[in-house]
């Protein structure tokens, strides 16, 4: 996938709505759950966050899509420049939709921009990385790929009292690692098909599952083993990570609940499934999702009832 640009200069009201609009969709095309999501939040939190999430997807698509690694290096570095050159010259000078749509949005809610190179620099790691030696190299990963998403969509939401900022990064950071982490436990078989491995080798090691065992898709009691102490992982940081969703506002703390729980329903499925993650990709049906959501909203209601208020 090549860097692409169209033509203009300053966009118009209409021209940026209908970029937003592009968004939007590339969110529902991209990612099922993340726009389920974001269909609970107002519609200008919806519209940045679709904005946020194109930018991610093309970031990531750079190296999903390329035809080699020479070929991601290449786009990766045009589009860093790219990026760079529209920060430095100004929203007028940026030619392409992705970028245009992204930094008004980073623009309107403050975004640190410094978030955005993370990404790319996590990008960098997918392309050049395909082992982990340590949780500690995976967790650099997990942040630069997944947090920094959740950091970002922070700034767009806001805080519940800007005292609560500080407090709330780390919460985003621990949620982001939670939710990559499902990803790499159900990704498994799909990873291993393009080359790469994300569980630590050295955890790998210690129960007694090697490389080779994962490549021929063994199934035994290490990988079970394995397998678990990983879900655990992701459960103190889901637990970590949710313990901060009430210093959000408001006006999008039930998304970003939603969210983490749909993610947190994955990891539960790929436990009762004993990890039947080979030759299978767990999913939540949309009927689950409505009734995580209809339980998400019960439970404070219920709370409520019972205080008399």
């Amino acid at each position: 996938m090549s860097v692409t640009s169209v033509n203009g200069s300053e966009l118009i009201g209409s021209e940026l709505d209908a970029l937003y609009k592009r968004a939007a969709r590339a969110t529902a095309e991209g990612s099922k759950s993340f726009y389920f999501a974001t269909r609970f939040f107002p519609p200008h939190l919806a519209s940045a966050a679709h904005a946020v999430y194109w930018f991610c997807r093309y970031t990531d698509d750079l190296v999903d899509e390329c035809e080699n690694q020479a070929q991601g290096r290449r786009d990766l570095d045009a589009w860093e420049a790219a990026l760079r050159a529209c920060i430095q010259s100004g929203p007028g000078s940026c030619q392409h939709p992705v970028l245009q749509v992204f930094l008004d949005t980073a623009r309107r809610y403050e975004i640190p921009l410094e978030y955005a190179f993370e990404l790319i620099e996590g990008m960098r790691m997918d392309l050049n990385q395909t082992r982990y030696q340590t949780f500690d190299e995976l967790r650099v990963f997990c942040y630069r790929v997944a947090s920094v998403v959740g950091l970002m969509m922070c700034w767009v939401i806001g805080f519940k009292n800007p005292e609560d900022r500080e407090a709330a990064l780390p919460h985003a950071i621990d949620l982001g690692i939670a939710m990559q982490l499902t990803n790499i436990l159900r990704d498994i078989d799909e990873d291993l098909d393009r080359g790469r491995i994300y569980l630590p080798l050295d955890e790998m090691d210690r129960f007694g599952y090697s490389v080779a065992d994962l490549q021929t898709r063994t199934k035994n009691d290490n990988f079970a083993a394995l397998m678990q102490f990983q879900a655990a992982r992701a459960q103190t940081f889901y637990n970590r990570g949710n313990a901060g969703i009430f210093m959000l506002h408001p006006d999008g703390r039930f998304a970003v609940e939603i969210a983490s729980n749909v993610y947190h329903e994955i990891l539960a499925r790929l436990e009762a499934s004993s990890f039947d993650v080979f030759g299978h990709r767990t999913v939540v049906p949309g009927s689950v999702k409505y009734w995580i959501t209809a339980r998400s909203l019960a439970v404070p209601l219920a709370r409520r009832f019972w205080r008399g208020s």
